[in-house]
């Protein structure tokens, strides 16, 4: 399993709470996990029931079986002074330089600067080890940007290296990229089972793989549950022999006969055309399926749950990530 997990996914897939998910599952059994926030949104802080993050790792929860997940949200300006103390031991004259709106500028006009400082600190945090010689934390998660911006979020590092040649710059850029380019790393992507997000999950793994960077596996989101089984579907295409078993079906049950006005036949018609939706939905969703199958990569399903998105839903979808083998 890689120690950098990415998750991605265009907007309204649920990409963050997968994430957080993940982070819980791989930090069961004793591991520490570190969950990153790159777009200052504080979503894991919401999903975690928890204030906003500061720009510090924070723990937010206790895993099963003992295991730790870390929360880190970056702040690109705050990164920004690391970075200038940590190669040019700036100091106070850093904080000046806060000040005086210089950091605000850098990250928001520089190109490519501001995901460096992203990508950087997430990828620190991938090799720092303690006292020991052992890693910090056994994984980092990081809830990346929406699929189409991710390929150059992630390969953002390459422009800057070919800018700068030489010097603390280019050398962040590479060792940055050694990371994200190597069996370290794992992009994953999220999705649910319709057209539009399927088609961006198709497009944005054909970007990743022509910038060489390392694919993870593709997981469907908020999947609803089966209504009918095969054989009853195919009663609903058939159409005239699914409304008298229907019909016959309903009357057994004690709901009227099947004479005109009865109660069987004043259900049949409404049922007959949730069932027709249903039948129209389930295709869809199978042809979808057949697009991610077709794209090489791992599949795996996470449910919708009926109770909404809440912390202890969170805890429900890291055990089955584990039970699809996650961790």
């Amino acid at each position: 399993m890689s120690r950098l997990q990415v998750v991605s996914g265009k907007g309204g897939t649920g990409k963050t709470t997968v994430a957080a998910a993940l982070a819980l599952a791989l930090a069961t059994e004793g591991r520490r996990t570190l969950l990153v926030e790159v777009e200052g949104r504080q979503g894991i802080a919401q999903l975690f029931e928890t204030e906003a993050l500061p720009y510090e790792e924070r723990k937010i929860a206790v895993a099963p079986g003992g295991g730790e997940v870390y929360a880190l949200a970056i702040d690109p300006e705050l990164a920004l002074l690391d970075y200038l103390q940590m190669f040019y031991k700036l100091g106070s004259a850093g904080r000046a330089l806060k000040k005086l709106g210089a950091i605000d500028f850098a990250t928001t006009v520089a190109p490519g600067l501001r995901d460096v400082l992203l990508t950087g600190k997430a990828c620190e945090a991938v090799r720092r080890k303690d006292k020991r010689g052992r890693f910090a934390y056994d994984y980092v998660i990081m809830d990346a940007p929406p699929t189409g911006r991710v390929t150059r979020f992630l390969n953002v590092n390459d422009e800057v290296a070919g800018l700068a040649r030489i010097g603390p710059i280019h050398n962040q850029a590479q060792a940055v990229m050694r990371v994200l380019k190597s069996s370290e790393t794992a992009v994953h992507m999220v999705t649910l089972l319709e057209e539009m997000p399927v088609q961006e999950t198709a497009d944005g793994i054909g970007e990743l793989r022509a910038a060489r960077l390392p694919t993870g596996r593709v997981i469907v989101n908020m999947v609803r549950p089966a209504l009918l089984e095969e054989a009853s579907l195919a009663l609903v295409r058939d159409g005239a022999p699914a409304r008298t078993a229907l019909a016959r079906s309903l009357s057994a049950a004690g709901l009227g006969g099947a004479r005109r006005g009865g109660g069987a036949e004043r259900l049949v018609s409404p049922l007959l055309g949730q069932a027709a939706e249903y039948a129209e939905r389930h295709a869809l969703e199978c042809d979808q399926r057949a697009v991610l199958a077709g794209l090489g990569l791992p599949l795996h399903e996470l449910p919708l749950l009926a109770e909404g998105m809440d912390l202890a839903g969170l805890f429900q979808l890291a055990a089955l990530l584990r039970e699809q083998g996650f961790a």
